[in-house]
């Protein structure tokens, strides 16, 4: 089976860990390199790169054609609108879903002197991290992961802020901070790999034994609940649920304004059975809260960058 990649290291490594749990039930396989738009417009900010799926489109499109039979994401890189004709047919064990602070000198967050310079290519992160030190510079950072530690080495940055998982796929062990999630409430379905094939086939088969129920039923929960405040790449958004024990799941949702001066923000513990339907509710309440307000407001903002800018 041919299993469709995006080039960057980050991207080759989840591919071969693939890779290895397919060979361990006896699925062969190869690989197709594919360079996406999101990998290409590396000058300028993610929103700016087609929204949601910049790093998707160009594989679904393979998949679809033919000429690939399964493909690798970070799953918070998938759009919630799916082509009908693919499956996410595994979502597997959720690695580090926290983010983190890596800097020059080793400093934390508490400690980086006023006016430090961070760098990250998240508007949630950017936003989180204006509202906990609003003294501090945000910087626009992109690249793939060795591009931006490359980046702080040579000094553009005081700090720059990752996705733990990713530091954990490449088997770096850096001294890092990891953000509290009381105050930087991580990204949906961040930490999370999916794996698509095309639905029905003997692709779809073989991958779904690598499906992590718990995993996936805190994904969707992530999603559901960020539905109504339609958020896509277009404002800071954070949301994050995890299973306390076999009846119970903890859900953190918030929504931010893009300098991190006002936002709303869920903090709940729903039952395990009828997730999906207390996940709605929620959502509808942070809706009604200003979540869709906030998003609405964010992206009249970035539009206006944009139409500056050209």
């Amino acid at each position: 089976m041919i299993i469709g990649t995006r080039g960057s290291a980050l991207a080759l490594a989840q591919t071969e860990t693939i890779e290895r749990l397919l060979a361990e039930l006896g699925v062969s396989t190869t690989r197709m390199i594919i360079k996406t738009s999101g990998d290409t417009f590396t000058d300028r900010p993610l929103h700016e790169v087609a929204g949601v799926g910049a790093f998707v489109r160009e594989l679904d499109d393979r998949m679809i054609e033919g000429e690939i039979d399964i493909s690798v994401h970070s799953m918070k890189d998938l759009p919630t609108v799916r082509p009908e004709e693919l499956s996410t047919s595994a979502v597997l064990k959720r690695d580090s879903p926290y983010d983190v602070l890596l800097t020059t000198d080793g400093s934390r967050i508490d400690e980086l002197p006023e006016e430090a310079v961070l760098g990250t290519s998240s508007m949630r992160r950017r936003a989180q991290i204006l509202r906990y030190r609003p003294d501090l510079h945000v910087q626009d950072l992109r690249g793939n992961i060795n591009t931006r530690i490359r980046k702080l080495e040579e000094g553009l940055y005081d700090g720059i802020l990752l996705a733990e998982a990713g530091l954990q796929r490449m088997g770096w062990e850096m001294d890092v901070e990891r953000l509290n999630p009381q105050f930087f409430c991580p990204s949906a379905n961040q930490g999370t790999i999916a794996v698509v094939t095309p639905a029905g086939s003997a692709a779809e088969e073989a991958v779904s034994n690598l499906d992590h129920q718990r995993t996936r039923i805190e994904t969707e929960i992530e999603r559901i609940v960020i539905t109504d405040v339609e958020g896509g790449c277009t404002a800071p958004i954070g949301s994050f649920a995890h299973f306390i024990n076999e009846e119970e799941i903890s859900i953190c949702c918030e929504v931010l304004a893009l300098d991190g001066s006002e936002h709303v923000r869920i903090d709940e513990v729903i039952p395990v059975e009828n997730y999906q339907d207390h996940a709605r509710i929620l959502g509808r309440e942070l809706a009604l809260m200003g979540g869709k307000e906030l998003v609405q407001r964010a992206a009249c903002q970035l539009g206006s960058r944009v139409s500056d800018e050209a």
